[in-house]
């Protein structure tokens, strides 16, 4: 992952500040040469776009600690001023995450087929969540796993059959549904696992088995093997979707709020990168008849008088008669 060195702001920090000048230098000139880090006389860090006449400005003040205006300034040795998109960090905790934004921002430049305006909008939304002060902690395991499924689903299996903005608008679990995803008539959990042993996966409650009151619930099971020679990582299943949600900024938006809703951050995409997964079997079960399930049904009295909560663990390898589709394309007469 690329990302801006310790050592750029090291060395900024030693050069003394005149007046209402910005220390300056190159964050990443490997990369692109358009791209700076400077420090202001109140040591905020900020990162520098050099903007050509015809470029559009952007501002933007909604994330909290991270800003962005478009303004004419000079550097230090710098005569005559330019005007620049300056990304300033007010807050020191932020830094190790400017250091990827930074990171990112370099890529995009490099590869010139968007505006500095596109590219930054894009980290920001990115990011943004990161800078509400929502989740800064690591997934555990069982939600990473958990987050993966819902987002193979989502980009997979939904996309293609209903669109961006009838997906987005779908995936109902981040949000406080009691499933996955949720339309009239229908209702989707998603479940993750790991396992050698098949298709196991753990129930959280005795209410998440439950359909919804007017209509069929079904489950989609995703198996799973972590090899060092797969392809897929957390990260590049999030890029996935966002590329699919770009065109419609609504549904990208929505898509963001989620997944920081899920406990993901950008922040630990270097750890979650390392952990890559090969999909071995995807598919889709009719909860119904013997489907196997603990709801309240099963207990003659109701629940017991002081049981707080009831996690089990549920094998499919033997329901394969409840199998409604073992790919996309078998799907389209349920999604």
């Amino acid at each position: 992952m690329t990302r801006i060195e310790a050592d750029v702001w090291t060395q900024l920090a030693q050069v003394g500040r005149i007046g209402d000048k910005l220390a300056a230098r190159l964050a990443l000139p490997d990369l692109t040469e358009r791209l700076q880090c400077a420090l202001d006389s109140n040591n905020h860090r900020h990162l520098l776009i050099a903007l050509t006449a015809s470029e559009e400005e952007l501002h933007d003040s909604q994330s909290r600690g991270l800003s962005v205006i478009t303004r004419e300034l000079a550097t230090q040795g710098q005569e005559i001023a330019a005007r620049y998109l300056d990304i300033e960090c007010k807050d020191a905790a932020g830094y190790a995450a400017l250091d990827l934004i930074g990171g990112e921002l370099a890529d995009g430049l490099s590869a010139n087929d968007k505006s500095p305006r596109e590219i930054v909008g894009h980290a920001l939304a990115r990011w943004r969540r990161f800078w509400s002060g929502l989740p800064k902690n690591l997934l555990s395991r069982e939600q990473f796993l958990g987050l993966f499924g819902e987002l193979w689903f989502l980009s997979f299996w939904l996309f293609p059959k209903v669109g961006a903005a009838e997906a987005i608008q779908r995936w109902r679990g981040p949000f406080g549904a009691r499933h996955d995803f949720e339309w009239q008539g229908k209702s989707i959990e998603v479940k993750a696992t790991s396992s050698t042993r098949g298709r196991i996966h753990r129930i959280n409650g005795i209410e998440q088995l439950l359909p919804p009151e007017n209509g069929e619930l079904l489950l989609f099971s995703l198996r799973v093997r972590e090899e060092a020679g797969a392809a897929n990582t957390l990260p590049s299943l999030i890029d996935i979707c966002r590329n699919l949600f770009e065109s419609d900024p609504d549904s990208l938006s929505r898509f963001e709020i989620g997944v920081a809703r899920a406990g993901y951050s950008p922040a630990h995409d270097e750890e979650y990168n390392k952990t890559f997964l090969r999909v071995a079997e995807e598919a889709m079960f009719a909860v119904k008849d013997d489907f196997p399930r603990i709801t309240e049904s099963k207990f003659s009295d109701g629940v017991p008088a002081g049981v707080e909560a009831l996690n089990y663990d549920i094998n499919l390898n033997a329901f394969d008669h409840l199998r409604l589709a073992k790919s996309p394309n078998e799907a389209s007469a349920f999604l």
